[in-house]
């Protein structure tokens, strides 16, 4: 049987993830969903799209999708989804996981790589993360979910754009774009966004590019590259953090961006690589390259989610394609200097 591809929905309290799931829901795409809601779910997905509330924790809905609270733990949840599926019992195409607003979406991902049974029928396509404009600057502020949240994120959606001016929008997504400058973002309107944008994104697919917002490349040029640790706190004196008030954000979720042109010693990276995981693993959120190793003439590609770490071989470099590494981390505190120093000498 084909894997069962899933996506985790998350997103601070009163972002508007249950009015996205509604409409994703609720729009005639022929898709059969499963929901997975957490089981205290602040707002839980409303009566008037549901068919019948019963005791069994599985509910069908009129457009033929499923939805399911959590009432043990997410592993047997899906096991049993899984079960039921195959047995021809429920029909479904994909699993959408809605996470609670305070939930940090780090252990939900890893249930899909560490629990084995889960990993032979699932994959897990992608987080999605919504972030509230309104409210965003003081969530990411004072709570360490949110900004959690932000640096797994694949995609990122802005809700209530529309109730925040043109400046604060702007602030705030140069904000989460020093988090996370890999996810693509963009406002959505009451949850209005093409299926495209929300399924089949491969954000854990080895293969798949690896897309650094070109806006923070560029600004991380325009420092000169051996100065490796410099970091967009609040002593920056960057021409972009001078209009509005965002450089007095020093977010503890922070990324960076190492590139070399010498190609890297594939035992010395490993061995450097495993012990930063050893040591940091807890604090990295996402990591991911694409990588000139020695020895290949092939792209290798890599990423992570705290410890858990995979590689695998991509397409060949193109004759004219400068074979550049590229590597972005997001986390907490990472320590940037040990990194950047321990690649170096990793290089050929």
């Amino acid at each position: 049987m084909p894997l069962i591809p899933a996506t985790i929905l998350t997103g601070f309290l009163g972002s508007g993830k249950t009015t996205l799931l509604k409409r994703v829901l609720s729009e005639a795409h022929g898709q059969k969903i499963a929901v997975v809601e957490n089981e205290f779910g602040e707002e839980n997905i409303d009566s008037d799209i549901l068919v019948s509330d019963t005791t069994e924790n599985i509910i069908q809905m009129s457009n033929g999708c499923i939805c399911c609270t959590i009432r043990d733990d997410l592993r047997a949840t899906l096991q049993d989804l899984a079960t039921k599926k195959r047995k021809g019992e429920l029909d479904f195409d994909r699993v959408v996981i809605e996470t609670t607003g305070l939930a940090d979406p780090g252990p939900v991902a890893q249930t899909f790589f560490m629990d084995d049974e889960v990993a032979e029928q699932y994959l897990l396509d992608s987080i999605l993360t919504l972030v509230d404009a309104k409210h965003a600057q003081t969530q990411l502020d004072d709570r360490q979910e949110a900004r959690r949240q932000v640096g797994f994120a694949d995609q990122i959606f802005i809700s209530k754009a529309d109730l925040v001016d043109a400046e604060a929008l702007a602030a705030l997504t140069h904000r989460l774009k020093h988090m996370n400058p890999r996810a693509p973002m963009r406002p959505v309107h009451f949850g209005e966004v093409a299926l495209s944008e929300v399924f089949d994104l491969r954000g854990f697919n080895l293969n798949a590019k690896l897309d650094i917002d070109p806006d923070f490349l560029k600004e991380e040029d325009e420092h000169d590259h051996h100065d490796h640790d410099h970091d967009h706190g609040e002593h920056c004196d960057h021409p972009s953090h001078q209009h509005g008030h965002h450089h007095h954000h020093d977010d503890d979720v922070k990324s960076f961006v190492y590139r070399a042109t010498r190609p890297f010693n594939p035992a010395k990276l490993e061995d450097f690589l495993g012990a930063v995981v050893q040591v940091y693993g807890p604090r990295m959120l996402r990591y991911k390259g694409v990588l000139n190793m020695e020895g290949t003439e092939r792209k290798v590609i890599f990423q992570g989610v705290h410890q858990l770490m995979g590689s695998d071989l991509g397409p060949a470099w193109a004759a004219d394609e400068p074979r550049v590494s590229k590597m972005v981390f997001i986390g907490l505190d990472l320590p940037r200097d040990i990194l950047v120093q321990g690649l170096d000498q990793a290089l050929v």
